[in-house]
C-alpha cells in the first residue's frame, strides 16, 4: 500500500448502527472485528471517561508504531516532535486508565492495515486525521461531563491535543493558515466539536475490539 487512502467502500457495525466510514473525505475499509474482545463504554461521567480513554489507546499506540519504525526519510526534528506527541498519548491513556480504575474498559486490539508507516504522507496524513479528530471528540463530549474535576482534566488534555494539531499541520505544510487551523476553526473562531456518535464511526477501522457506547450516541 503506498498511501492512506484506501480505494474500496465497506461498511462496519458500530454501536449497533451500520455506518459508512469516511475519514478525512476518503472512505475506509472494514478490517472485520475481532470477537475475542468486547468493550462497553458505560455511561455518565464513566462512559465520558472510557471514550477518551478508548481514543487515547488508539492514539498512543499509533504513535508507538511510528517511533518504532520511522518513516522513509524522517528528519531527526521530525522525529522529535513525534516522540514528544507519543510521549504525551501515552500520559493521558494512563491517566484516564488509572482515574477509571476498575471501571476501565480494557486494552483495545487496533489495525493499521491502511497505514503505510514507511510513507511520510501515510503517516502525516493519518495523525492529522487523528489529532482533529482528537479534538473534535474532547469539544462535543465536554457538555457531557458532570464532575467538574473530569472537566477541567478534559479540558486540559483537549488543549494538549490541539498543540498536537498544529504541529502535525506544520511538518505536513510549514508555517501555513493550515498550522493556525484552517478548515477546522468556523468563522466565530471556534474550533470544531463532535458528538460521540459522529467520532466512534471514524475511529472504527482502526480498532478491532467490539465497542457500543449506546448511553453517549
Amino acid at each position: 500500500m503506498s498511501d492512506f487512502t484506501p480505494s474500496r467502500r465497506h461498511v462496519l457495525k458500530w454501536t449497533g448502527v451500520a455506518a459508512t466510514l469516511a475519514v478525512a473525505g476518503s472512505v475506509l475499509p472494514n478490517f472485520g472485528i475481532s470477537a475475542a474482545l468486547a468493550a462497553d463504554l458505560g455511561s455518565g461521567d464513566i462512559g465520558v471517561l472510557n471514550y477518551a480513554y478508548a481514543l487515547e489507546q488508539l492514539e498512543a499506540a499509533f504513535y508507538s508504531q511510528v517511533v518504532k519504525t520511522p518513516y522513509k526519510g524522517a528528519t531527526k526534528a521530525e522525529l522529535g516532535v513525534l516522540k514528544s506527541i507519543r510521549d504525551h498519548e501515552i500520559a493521558h491513556r494512563d491517566f484516564l486508565k488509572k482515574a477509571l480504575g476498575k471501571k476501565a474498559i480494557p486494552g483495545l486490539e487496533v489495525d493499521f492495515s491502511a497505514i503505510d508507516f514507511t510513507s511520510r504522507k501515510s503517516v502525516l496524513g493519518t495523525a492529522d486525521v487523528f489529532e482533529n479528530l482528537g479534538v473534535a471528540a474532547y469539544n462535543g463530549a465536554g457538555q457531557l461531563i458532570k464532575n467538574v474535576d473530569y472537566l477541567a482534566a478534559a479540558g486540559s488534555i483537549v488543549s494538549v491535543e490541539a498543540r498536537h494539531t498544529a504541529a502535525i499541520q506544520e511538518l505536513l505544510t510549514g508555517a501555513s493558515a493550515k498550522a493556525a487551523g484552517e478548515g477546522h476553526v468556523d468563522s466565530k473562531g471556534l474550533d470544531e466539536a463532535l458528538s460521540p456518535g459522529e467520532v466512534l464511526p471514524k475511529a472504527a477501522p482502526f480498532i478491532k475490539t467490539p465497542v457500543t457506547a449506546h448511553a453517549l450516541v
